[in-house]
């Protein structure tokens, strides 16, 4: 019973990643609209951002298991 509880929960985190991936993509997008010359220094914000956070969803599904 644990183990599945273990998995529920690990399954809600890879969601919260998936939605707050989406939430930093939304956010640079209509950053570089409004400012296109900051570009490069959005863009980096971004994958450093996207990577820790899918580095937490990972971490989940192998602490779930």
């Amino acid at each position: 019973m644990t183990g599945t509880l273990n998995l529920i929960g690990a399954g809600l985190i890879v969601i919260g990643a998936g939605i707050g991936l989406g939430q930093i993509g939304k956010g640079a997008m209509e950053a570089i609209a409004r400012q296109p010359e900051s570009y490069g220094k959005i863009q980096t914000a971004m994958i450093i951002i996207a990577a820790l956070l899918e580095g937490l969803a990972f971490a989940a599904i192998f602490l779930g298991k």
